[in-house]
């Protein structure tokens, strides 16, 4: 699909002293599943974000007359290509950043309005929980680059996510994928707060009464300055989540994942497998199936030309 800016945008563009080399063109950063027909993309179309939809069935863009994307994408995506950026598709599209990735999942309730005085337009619900993903002797997979939520069949889903180390920085290191049942993320953000000491700066568990509404709570009500004021310093639980299995699902040595995605497919014998496709930073796909003594890459396919990041990965449905 060809999708760049006109040539007015890339002119704004110049015009904002952005390079024409390097910034000035239309880098998708928002690609989620819409329905069965159609997806939704965005781009940061030459620093003036844009947005419209792809239709599956053909694989073309759904545009104006003159070839230009029906919505505006500003709060959308981002404007500089560089900065990091999530989006998250749940009933109405929302979207965050930058913020950085860490090995933290947030948990906030789509209907949050925001408060009256304290917390105006900003969340009441957001809570923060850490992920583990660690090796025994070995420094923790700490910097999360992506996750997948993969629904189960008898309800409630299972998590993945693909790390790498902080220490490895700027060297050849190792890439980790670690899964997390629903029941576990529930039951840390249902536990103790941490908040911050401030005459020591230190974080510490908070032993006070509970408030109500507890954080994070889908509160339909109005709520007092004093219930706001508690939510905004007790927003990160002192319960770390745990790895099913207690340690990484796969680990690869030389390798960064930058995405993953996560299917359930039929055997042969009837049997049912997870399948994990696994993007990474040379341009690869590998494809791993997870036995019962542990996961297997049973495929690695290059996707480009030149060793180049996949930023993106979609699971087409129904194939």
């Amino acid at each position: 699909i060809m999708w760049g800016p006109t040539a007015e945008k890339t002119s704004e563009c110049a015009f904002k002293k952005k390079s024409q080399e390097t910034e000035c063109f239309n880098f998708i950063r928002v690609l989620v599943a819409l329905n069965q027909t159609h997806l939704y993309v965005c781009g940061t179309y030459a620093f003036s974000p844009a947005c419209t939809y792809v239709h599956l069935e053909n694989f073309t863009l759904i545009s104006s007359g003159r070839g230009q994307p029906f919505l505006d994408g500003k709060g959308q995506c981002p404007f500089d290509p560089q900065h990091t950026y999530t989006a998250l598709l749940v009933g109405e599209y929302e979207a965050g950043g930058p913020q950085g990735w860490a090995p933290i999942p947030g948990m906030e309730w789509r209907g949050d309005v925001g408060g009256d005085k304290v917390l105006q337009k900003k969340w009441t619900t957001f809570l923060k929980a850490q992920l583990v993903c660690s090796q025994p002797g070995h420094f923790p997979f700490n910097v999360i680059h992506h996750a997948f939520a993969l629904p189960r069949r008898n309800g409630g889903a299972d998590f993945y996510a693909v790390f790498t180390s902080q220490w490895q920085a700027g060297r050849a290191g190792s890439a980790a994928v670690c899964a997390y049942s629903q029941e576990a993320l529930e039951e840390v953000f249902e536990g103790k707060y941490k908040e911050l000491n401030k005459e020591s700066s230190r974080w510490t568990v908070y032993s006070g009464p509970d408030m109500s509404p507890r954080p994070g709570s889908c509160y339909m009500g109005p709520s007092s300055d004093k219930a706001l004021t508690f939510m905004k310093d007790h927003f990160l639980m002192d319960g770390k989540v745990s790895p099913t299995q207690g340690r990484p699902l796969l680990v690869k040595t030389d390798v960064t994942y930058t995405r993953i995605a996560v299917d359930e497919t039929r055997g042969v014998l009837g049997s049912t497998y997870r399948v994990m496709f696994l993007a990474t930073a040379e341009g690869f796909l590998h494809k791993a199936v997870e036995l019962p003594g542990g996961p297997h890459i049973v495929e690695s396919i290059q996707l480009f030309g030149t060793p180049e990041p996949v930023k993106n990965l979609l699971l087409a449905p129904g194939k």
